[in-house]
């Protein structure tokens, strides 16, 4: 036996979406909008130098999250990292698909955030052999106590720059003491496309600290052409204002 049907006309449930207009049932009546804007979206300097640096921010966390990191002082390891390299220079990148996921070595990456004392870190050289020199004292060493090295290398893949890092431990024996102060020499210090960083490590605690390092090709990122090859590529800017890199 067919059923009649008590509706008249086409009853929708949900809402209908086609040509940029809505059509939905809300409360028994047929309701029609326009569902998209033509409006530009808002991109003044400001807010396109911060949408650039989350860019960044993102696209090194994507590379060091791979790696053993500590950063027990925010809710989330990210939210930690993302804080800290808030405070970076500002790289601008086109928006095409061989820049969108570039990330860049550069001074002050951090790698780990803890409540242990930082260790001072620079590159130089010690009886004339590369070191990463450090301002840990003798008393520093202690049993349960580690210390870790982060490496990170700037790639070019494709046209696209990677920073990659890896950690490895580094036992106490391979450091040098001299006047008084812990010392890693080696060959590879004098590698202008590395940096490093050494990481204090006693049980659940660890030192706050960020990458040294001689390299140099995101500055040219930093530029302001750089910054306004950028925008043009994501439609301009919305006020332009004083364009500088922030």
């Amino acid at each position: 036996m067919s059923k009649k049907s008590t509706s008249k006309g086409l009853m929708l449930i949900g809402s209908l979406r086609k040509a940029g207009v809505t059509t939905y049932m809300k409360q028994g009546k047929m309701i029609t909008r326009v569902s998209n804007s033509n409006e530009r979206r808002s991109n003044t300097l400001p807010q396109f130098v911060q949408r650039q640096k989350m860019r960044h921010t993102i696209a090194l966390w994507k590379m060091l999250k791979w790696c053993e990191t500590m950063f027990t002082e925010r809710a989330t390891a990210y939210q930690n990292f993302a804080s800290l390299a808030n405070r970076l220079p500002v790289v601008f990148v086109p928006n095409n698909g061989l820049m969108s996921g570039a990330s860049f070595l550069m001074p002050g990456i951090p790698v780990s955030d803890g409540k242990l004392p930082a260790i001072n870190e620079q590159l130089g050289e010690m009886d004339g052999v590369p070191a990463l020199i450090t301002d840990l004292k003798g008393e520093a060493w202690a049993p349960q106590t580690k210390l870790l090295l982060y490496t990170a290398e700037q790639h070019i893949d494709c046209d696209m720059p990677q920073a990659r890092f890896c950690v490895r431990e580094v036992a106490w024996e391979e450091m040098s003491f001299v006047d008084g102060h812990y010392v890693l020499k080696g060959e590879e210090f004098a590698d202008d496309m590395k940096g490093w960083s050494l990481v204090l490590v006693k049980g659940e605690r660890c030192s706050p600290q960020t990458i040294v390092t001689r390299c140099t090709l995101y500055l040219q990122y930093t530029t302001r052409e750089a910054l306004e090859k950028a925008a043009d590529s994501y439609g301009g800017l919305t006020d332009p204002g004083f364009l500088s890199p922030q």
